[in-house]
């Protein structure tokens, strides 16, 4: 079980490049330990912003050093970051253009037992709303870096959200495909299947095991991990959807404005098939670990396997 959590080799990889790349800031709202920043914060505290709690304040200073021709990444929990500094988000970075890079740490459930205010289900469909503003969802350690590594060479806004805890490995160090803005295929390209899976974030992980599910009881399965919510991969969609009789997306998302819908769109008008979208209630959340809540919404691979075969009766 991988211990590295995605925020982690994050901080890993901006200390890295930190150490030759002087235009390279990290600003934080009170949250360099849970944003797991703590080590950039003590080997570069010239390149270091700590605002205390005030995400308005991150977000309009990050656009600052941007204008200065820094790179800015702020970090602060993806609940008060898609928020509070919402406005800041949209004005500041999205409409100004500039090269800020917002953080959502301890996306979705992650903060677990904290309840509603510190669950973020609508982070994708706002920041996926604001013009010029990309959205990102790495599904492992290992894509964080090579997403981080891909933002680094770009001058454009955009959100990253990642989970609090750390996550099963889907790549490995020596084997991550990764193409800026193109959705990874993990299995079943060029066949012919019953369902495409079409996942995001920590859900990509849970969508492998439904297709190992599936393939036991005779069901063929593909499986794309949509880590760029926004820009969609259409492409990769509609090839995925063309060559299946149904399509079923996972979000630790609200059911509006994620990456089901967004999916659906592209499936109804390209290629109409069913599409289900599995994702968090329209409700406030149950209290628990963020296994526990994804157990309770069938938000596993037992689960999503169990809706698959059930639209396929």
């Amino acid at each position: 079980m991988n211990k590295i959590p995605n925020r982690q080799a994050i901080c890993e990889t901006l200390m890295a490049h930190a150490e030759t790349d002087k235009d390279i800031f990290v600003l934080c709202s009170d949250s360099r330990g849970s944003a797991s920043l703590s080590p950039f914060a003590e080997k570069f505290p010239e390149q270091f912003v700590e605002t205390g709690i005030a995400e308005q304040n991150l977000v309009s200073l990050a656009a600052g050093l941007a204008a200065c021709g820094k790179k800015a990444f702020a970090a602060s929990p993806a609940c008060f970051l898609s928020t509070r500094s919402y406005e800041q988000a949209k004005v500041d970075c999205a409409y100004s253009n500039t090269n800020v890079k917002l953080i959502g740490i301890s996306g979705g459930v992650s903060y677990g037992a904290l309840g509603m205010s510190h669950h973020s289900a609508q982070d994708i469909a706002a920041m996926s709303a604001l013009p010029n503003m990309r959205v990102y969802l790495p599904s492992d350690r290992h894509q964080a870096k090579r997403l981080i590594e891909a933002l680094l060479e770009d001058e454009k806004p955009a959100y990253i959200r990642v989970g609090r805890n750390p996550v099963e490995d889907i790549y490995s160090e020596s084997d991550c495909p990764f193409e800026m803005d193109k959705a990874t295929w993990l299995q079943g390209r060029g066949k012919t299947v019953k369902a495409a899976l079409i996942a995001c974030g920590e859900m990509v992980h849970p969508a492998l095991e439904a297709a190992e599910i599936l393939e036991q009881a005779g069901i063929a399965a593909s499986v794309l991990d949509m880590y760029c919510v926004k820009p969609l991969d259409s492409e990769a969609v509609i090839e995925a959807a063309k060559a299946s009789d149904i399509v079923v997306t996972v979000e630790e998302h609200s059911p509006y404005g994620g990456l089901g819908a967004m999916v659906a769109q592209v499936v109804s008008e390209y290629c109409p098939r069913k599409v289900k979208c599995l994702s968090l209630p329209d409700a406030p959340v149950i209290t628990g670990t963020s296994p526990e809540v994804f157990a309770h919404y069938g938000l596993t691979g037992e689960g999503i396997a169990a809706v698959v075969e059930e639209i396929l009766k």
